[in-house]
């Protein structure tokens, strides 16, 4: 099969599912969470913790795979859903809330998804998520990731290759270390999270660009990826729930480099990627683009033993500079450990300093640490949830966010906006 045409099959894909996740959000679903039905695993083989983002490696060649792993069995609905909600207070008052929320002790339903995933075709998979956010009220189309793979021995070493059509840059990597997926994973709709300023790699243009990717696993160790982007058109943006945005993507290459080793009870990471992009403020106007060159470095360490003690380092860190003279760094640590795939309790740190000479100095500056403690009843061996609820997975946890800096204030100024914030999760 030719390149094109595995991109034509791809596009034809995307729309279909794009479509159906659309409908989907609508009515009500039946499900399992899908991956595990369609695999047989428990949610603990491929996510620490039994539920999250965070992959082991069996979850990152899942991913890798096209999301296409299954027992064999047929009758498989790659169908889920998944409902958030939460109770958030800040240390004072929040004079500049969103009219929907109020100025302080805020209990929210989040948000409410329908997911379009897993396999579609042998070699053909999906990530589809619609979601109804809780706070503005609206359906939109959420992440998205399509993917054809194929696995093949090159020498005597496994390789896969394939492509990915997504609607967000570091949407469709395996490693779930970068901004898109990174720690905490959950956040308060009502809170302050690390600040006011992001690059652009760190969601600028989430799910208002579409773009294709090939990418290659060789000898379970390395990994490369090449990508570009387009913007969706004003009315595409509208019809898919984002609003519209009137900027306009020019010339741009995503990239990603990484290497993982997994010995089984113990696994290691790191990585590089980039992301250099043209971005015009307003598609209407001939004004010269703005130019943006996002670059990283990432990594991680994951101790799985018998599964019984699980403790993982991850961090990140970007450096972006832009044609207009400002400059951004962005820097992400945190730890977690969890027992029996139950009980779990994480640190992280997080630090923003940003240069902008049309801004006071220091004012792009935010930094803090937070703390989460959380609770995982199922998705484990001998651990499903109980009848009627045997379809479920549920996460109970709390957060404290501690700033030592907020848009370049410290002292009161940044503590006034420590957050405390509960939160249920639940995938069914």
């Amino acid at each position: 099969m030719s390149f094109v045409h595995c991109f034509r099959r791809l596009r034809a894909a995307l729309a279909g599912a794009a479509a159906l996740a659309a409908l989907l959000s609508a009515t009500p679903a039946q499900a399992l969470p899908s991956y595990a039905r369609q695999t047989g695993m428990d949610c603990a083989g491929c996510h620490v913790g039994a539920f999250g983002p965070q992959l082991t490696p069996a979850g990152i060649r899942f991913k890798l795979g096209g999301y296409t792993d299954s027992d064999g069995q047929d009758g498989k609905v790659p169908l889920s859903a998944m409902v958030a909600a939460s109770w958030t207070r800040t240390r004072a008052d929040n004079p500049d809330h969103d009219p929907s929320l109020k100025a302080n002790n805020n209990a929210t339903m989040d948000e409410a998804s329908i997911f379009l995933a897993g396999r579609l075709t042998e070699h053909m998979g999906s990530f589809v998520q619609a979601t109804y956010d809780g706070v503005s009220k609206k359906i939109g189309l959420d992440h998205v990731d399509v993917r054809y793979a194929q696995t093949f021995e090159l020498g005597e070493k496994d390789a896969i290759v394939g492509l990915s059509v997504n609607n967000n840059p570091g949407v469709q990597d395996p490693f779930n270390t970068l901004p898109v997926w990174g720690f905490p994973y959950i956040t308060s709709p009502a809170g302050y999270g690390s600040g006011d300023k992001a690059s652009l790699i760190n969601g600028g243009l989430e799910h208002r660009v579409v773009g294709t990717s090939a990418y290659a696993f060789l000898g379970n160790q390395f990994y490369g990826e090449l990508g570009s982007y387009r913007s969706l058109s004003p009315a595409a943006q509208v019809k898919l729930g984002q609003g519209s945005d009137p900027q306009q993507l020019g010339g741009n290459a995503y990239w990603r480099l990484a290497w993982i080793k997994d010995l089984k009870s113990q696994a290691f990471q790191l990585g590089l990627f980039g992301w250099n992009a043209n971005l015009q403020a307003d598609r209407t106007t001939t004004d010269p683009a703005v130019k943006y060159r996002d670059l990283g470095v990432d990594g991680s360490y994951q101790f799985l033993g018998t599964r019984e003690h699980v403790g993982t380092v991850s961090g990140s860190f970007v450096r972006e500079r832009v044609n207009d003279g400002s400059s951004l760094r962005e820097a992400r640590l945190n730890t977690s450990y969890h027992y029996d795939q139950t009980w779990g309790g994480s640190v992280g740190l997080f630090a923003t300093h940003g240069f902008d000479p049309a801004a006071a100095p220091d004012a792009l500056t935010t930094t803090g640490h937070l703390f989460q403690v959380d609770w995982t009843p199922w998705g484990k061996e001998k651990a499903s949830a109980p009848a009627p609820f045997s379809a479920t997975n549920l996460r109970l946890g709390a957060q404290y966010w501690v700033y030592d800096k907020f848009g370049g204030a410290g002292g009161s100024a940044a503590r006034d906006h420590n957050t405390l914030f509960l939160f249920s999760w639940l995938s069914f």
